[in-house]
């Protein structure tokens, strides 16, 4: 029997055996190194100090931080509430209010889970006491939530650029139209079958304390976002910056972010990185061993001489990747995928940035299809709803995500259109 078999049998035993994906990770990794590359599992520890040693990863830290002191703070909950006043008078307003607010709180937080949480403890008992439908509100907060993975400054965009060596900037240009794509369409939606629902009416003295109350926290994406897209500050920058406002605002202006807080919110931040960067660690040895021994490139070869469309290939991606995404999270897809990807889409044509922006939206949709689904199990848990009555609700919004995954991946433009 062949290595290559009995890594594969390998790893579903273990998969069946529900062990850790870092295990997993650390085994194949290992195996790998010894049978394919003639190396010795010391230079494993080699790789992970080179996987980790980049300057763009300190980002990711620091965003998680920051998402984690504003849902704790007054930042989200003063953002929506600005939202509810300027919609109150619209179709389905407080519905419309839910996926912009999480729009909004995505482009300061870059996180989903984050941005779940951070707005869904306080629209969703809203929700319920307007009378919008318990399906309805789960749906719109687990498939809204998502938005963060698209909106920049998105941690998985950064993970894909530093895995793939491309510009995490580009990745963050690329992903404003789909980005609003997503946000019109599920607004758009939310709005009409909500269109029975009293409104509440615009009323100008509330909504004007409203934003005067919470100018703070709209000021936030426009400074963060702003400053990436005018070259002002890279995306490392910006998370510091985001970090750095999000403290003063809370501490000294809004003052309602307690020192315990401060520290739970370091705390989960910690206990975050501990399960994601030996991960990044691990896959990024992988997949040096991958690269070293062509293996891209050889799949490359074979699919140009098998699949001759580019459109062939465009739906076969797609389908895989959502494939990929009911059995494994985000971010550890990217790093074991995008690398394997890339050379076979360029080889097809395909930009580099685009593919990106493919991955994620696919691998967005998965953070809500079952079994793994995270936004559904952290749904279910916030809400206290089990998991597949979250589930059910969210099935009419990834009917309205995939239209979107087709409009941006048959239509480059949507995401390259601000790409130099």
């Amino acid at each position: 029997m062949s290595t290559a078999v009995l890594l594969t049998l390998a790893v579903i035993l273990m998969l069946v055996l529900r062990q850790n994906l870092i295990v997993i990770l650390m085994v194949l990794g290992g195996a790998v190194q010894l049978f394919y590359s003639d190396g010795e599992l010391m230079f494993m520890a080699e790789d992970f100090w080179a996987a980790l040693d980049r300057e763009a990863l300190l980002s990711i830290p620091v965003f998680l931080l920051c998402g984690s002191i504003m849902s704790r703070g007054a930042i989200a909950e003063r953002l929506v509430n600005v939202l509810k006043q300027l919609t109150g008078s619209l179709s389905g307003g407080l519905g419309v209010a839910t996926i912009l607010s999480c729009a909004f709180f995505a482009a300061i937080s870059g996180s989903s889970m984050v941005t779940l949480l951070a707005v869904g403890t306080v629209l969703y008992p809203a929700l319920k006491e307007q009378g919008y439908s318990t399906p309805y509100a789960l749906g719109a907060l687990s498939s809204a939530g998502t938005l963060g993975v698209v909106i920049p400054p998105s941690i998985p965009m950064i993970i894909y650029g530093l895995v793939t060596e491309t510009s995490i900037t580009d990745m963050f240009l690329a992903g404003i139209v789909p980005g609003l794509q997503l946000t019109l369409i599920l607004a758009s939606y939310s709005a009409w079958v909500n269109r029975t629902i009293p409104r509440i009416g615009f009323d100008l003295a509330e909504a004007g304390s409203a934003i005067s109350n919470g100018i703070w926290s709209l000021l936030m994406p426009v400074i963060l976002l702003g400053g990436i897209y005018s070259g002002y500050f890279t995306a490392t920058e910006s998370a510091a910056i985001a970090l750095a406002y999000a403290l003063a605002v809370e501490l000294f202006i809004y003052k309602e972010l307690t020192l315990s807080q401060l520290w739970d919110a370091v705390i989960h931040t910690t206990q975050l990185l501990g399960g994601l960067l030996p991960i990044v660690a691990i896959a990024a040895t992988l997949n040096m061993v991958l690269t070293t021994e062509q293996v891209p490139g050889q799949l490359a070869d074979w699919l140009s001489a098998h699949v001759e469309e580019k459109w062939l290939f465009l739906i076969g991606l797609n389908i895989l990747l959502l494939l990929v995404g009911f059995f494994m999270e985000i971010i550890s897809a990217l790093l074991i995928m995008a690398p394997i990807l890339l050379p076979v889409a360029v080889a097809y044509g395909i930009d580099p940035v685009h593919l990106g922006i493919i991955m994620i939206i696919n691998l967005e949709i998965g953070l809500l299809t079952p079994p793994v689904g995270i936004n559904l199990v952290v749904a279910s848990q916030a809400f206290k709803e089990s998991f597949w009555t979250v589930t059910r609700s969210i099935v009419p919004f990834v009917l309205l995500m995939l239209i979107v995954l087709l409009l941006v991946t048959f239509l480059p433009e949507l995401s390259l259109i601000f790409v130099s």
